[in-house]
């Protein structure tokens, strides 16, 4: 009579186990939620969008865990801010993020481990147009109203900016 083989089953808690998040927890970070949302988006950008050289560093000023990496090989690294949905920042704490000099995107942790990543940058920067044939039937008349305007706006602008720029 043979015994079935038994099936280890993982340790209770994986996660304090895992190597990046002891490498995580050696930074001290102040908070543990921010630890566990930082780890939580490491392992989104390695295992899901396969980042490249990701790592994380201790922003001593905010005593945050940072991440650093690149989307794909060549490509310049940028830095993630993982922060839990709940957690807020001040206005000089996004700053010092920025200042770091690479690309900065804030990822926004929910309770239900949703991630949602945000695209930050010093300034305001113009949105896209939007893509795709749109219709709007009711209000055609105002919109040849308000292009015509813009297009008459438009080439006042440039003409001054021409003259401006000549010297």
């Amino acid at each position: 009579m043979s015994v079935p083989p038994v099936e280890k089953a993982p340790p209770a808690n994986w996660i304090l186990q895992h190597p990046a998040y002891r490498q995580m927890k050696a930074l001290e970070p102040a908070d543990s939620a921010q630890l566990h949302a930082a780890f939580l988006v490491c392992m989104d950008l390695t295992e899901v969008r396969r980042w490249k050289e990701v790592s994380c560093v201790k922003s001593p000023e905010l005593r945050l865990i940072l991440l650093e990496g690149k989307e794909k090989d060549g490509a310049p690294v940028h830095t993630v801010l993982p922060l839990p949905a709940h957690q807020s920042l001040s206005h000089n704490s996004i700053c010092s993020v920025l200042d770091r000099g690479f690309p900065v995107l804030l990822c926004a942790v929910a309770s239900d481990s949703t991630l949602v990543y945000q695209r930050l940058t010093d300034g305001l920067v113009t949105p896209d147009p939007p893509v795709g044939p749109f219709q709007d039937l009711d209000r055609r008349q105002h919109r040849k109203r308000r292009q015509h305007s813009f297009q008459q706006h438009s080439e006042k602008m440039r003409g001054k900016s021409i003259r401006k720029n000549s010297c």
